[in-house]
């Protein structure tokens, strides 16, 4: 998996669903309708591909580093709980004839024991928190430069000072992005030039 292609796709399926939100409240009301359903399927896909990212980004912290590893961990749980949320707001609009059915689906699926405060009040946070807590550790330890943290900051302020602010913060998020896939390629590029001198010692070893 190209890890540049990712890392810029993610910003790129967040615009979109984004822009097909602002798209789709344009008569008044959100959903259902193919502007729901697609702007909630690239965000599936995005939060799917997030968890990725937010894994790599673990490895560049330093080995055993405590709080990437509860931060890693924190964002992926968040990612997962928000795939939850998204797949009943899909399964909402495919069930449902207006906005009306929608949002009575949603009120009998909150009331599943448990799932309100896990699925819609407090699980989605850890995607938000763990996500910035890993990017300010990686500045932390220099692993980025500080102004990467800063934006992955604004991007995730976007959507609780507005909603239609989403394409914003995707568009900020994308050049965050763009810097850390710059650190994985370096990294990656650095360990592979230690490996191949590792691997040239033995053979000039068995020349003498």
């Amino acid at each position: 998996m190209n890890r540049r292609t990712v890392m810029l796709a993610v910003p790129a399926l967040t615009l979109t669903y984004g822009l097909f939100r602002i798209a789709d409240g344009l008569d008044g009301e959100r959903g259902p309708g193919p502007a729901w359903t697609l702007g909630h399927l690239a965000f599936c896909v995005a939060l799917v591909l997030f968890a990725v990212v937010f894994r790599w980004l673990r490895a560049l912290a330093p080995s055993g580093d405590r709080v990437a590893a509860v931060a890693h961990w924190a964002a992926t749980a968040g990612a997962a709980v928000l795939l939850v949320q998204f797949g009943i707001d899909l399964v909402a609009g495919a069930v449902s004839a207006d906005h009306l059915e929608m949002s009575r689906f949603t009120e009998r699926a909150s009331q599943v024991p448990g799932l309100a405060p896990v699925v819609y009040d407090f699980g989605p946070y850890l995607f938000y928190v763990g996500m910035l807590a890993l990017v300010v550790r990686l500045a932390v330890v220099r692993v980025v430069r500080p102004w990467t943290a800063f934006l992955v900051l604004a991007d995730l302020v976007m959507p609780l000072a507005d909603k239609d602010l989403i394409p914003v913060g995707a568009l900020l998020l994308s050049v965050s992005f763009a810097q850390l896939a710059r650190v994985m390629e370096t990294r990656q590029a650095a360990s592979g030039t230690a490996d191949d001198r590792d691997t040239e010692r033995p053979a000039a070893a068995g020349a003498r």
